[in-house]
């Protein structure tokens, strides 16, 4: 071999594992780049809105014991097939004594199993006003929008697994009065289902029971509810500020008849997040001229607002895990 020839391979070999060490480089750093250009998963205010348009699209006159009622109950469990094939969706049937009669109804409960001993209860209803029902009542944003938003919570629990206690998200039923408000004509889906809970224990796991209602409102701002657990009130205030939405919670004072008081009087910890400053106030209706009336469309609702409401019950969810 000539010293030419001795020197080209030299140099050859050179160039060649400055090239093999670059590419080791590279590839891991290319790599990095990638993963790091994925946005993380987060819940979708986007999301959620257009599952309310599908919503109130396919079911949008849902009164127990309409079509509509039946389809709306069809779409939920649409969307829990993978649950429902771990066994982890439960259809809790149960009959009513109502001003109507004997009515049928269904809870449905969605389960999300952590790694600590407890639940965290999220709940909305998803029927629609039964004394409504002559006129054109859909609910968008009372029932509707919730509805949809629980809906994409699980699809983000789904790929984000609770790390601490499980997560139950109820879709609630007969939530409305049948004839008109009362402690006995109204909640007839918690009221069943907090007294099955006390009378199987499993009311005991319950770490807290929270009600989603009236929060896709485009106006948002979530009442300070008299009726909720103090404790839970001011977490939702550390949930506001960590997720940057303070201004969205807290404007009104408000003592509200809800889902959550039944559990309430159980003894377990609740909070409402509800916005019940719905529209213009008329001398009908005082808390918003949308409530419980035919104005209560999709127009009235926002993905901006269901965004914060989803941030505010996932960090919920968080802070929760850490509290006890």
């Amino acid at each position: 071999m000539s010293m030419k020839e001795d020197a080209l391979r030299s140099t050859f070999r050179s160039v060649f594992f400055t090239l093999s060490a670059l590419l080791l480089v590279s590839v891991p750093a290319a790599q990095a780049q990638t993963t790091a250009a994925r946005p993380a998963a987060k819940i979708s205010g986007q999301a959620a809105y257009e599952l309310t348009r599908q919503y109130i699209a396919a079911a949008p006159h849902r009164w127990i014991g309409s079509p509509d009622h039946a389809k709306a109950e069809e779409f939920i469990r649409s969307h829990f097939t993978e649950e429902a094939a771990k066994g982890n969706f439960e259809t809790d049937n149960f009959s009513a004594s109502t001003p109507a009669g004997q009515l049928a109804m269904k809870n449905f409960i969605v389960r999300y199993p952590g790694k600590k001993d407890g639940v965290i209860v999220v709940a909305t209803h998803y029927e629609t006003n039964y004394p409504l029902r002559d006129i054109n009542f859909v609910g968008a944003n009372d029932g509707g929008a919730t509805t949809a938003l629980l809906i994409e919570l699980g699809r983000y629990l789904r790929a984000h697994p609770p790390e601490g206690y499980s997560v139950w998200l109820v879709f609630d039923d007969g939530e409305e009065a049948i004839q008109s408000w009362s402690d006995r004509d109204s909640l007839y889906g918690t009221r069943h289902l907090a007294a099955k809970w006390s009378q199987d224990g499993t009311i005991k796991k319950i770490k807290a029971f929270l009600v989603a209602d009236m929060i896709g409102d485009k106006d948002l701002n979530v009442d300070r509810d008299s009726n909720s657990t103090p404790w839970l009130l001011d977490l939702l205030a550390t949930a506001a500020k960590n997720t940057g939405h303070s201004s969205y919670v807290f404007m009104n004072e408000t003592t509200v008849m809800d889902d959550h008081l039944p559990f309430r009087q159980r003894g377990v910890p609740v909070l409402d997040v509800v916005d019940l400053d719905y529209g213009p106030p008329t001398s009908e209706h005082p808390e918003g001229g949308y409530h419980h009336t035919a104005l209560d469309t999709l127009d009235k609702v926002s993905a901006h607002s269901l965004q914060i409401s989803g941030d505010l019950l996932v960090e919920m969810i968080r802070l929760i895990d850490q509290h006890r």
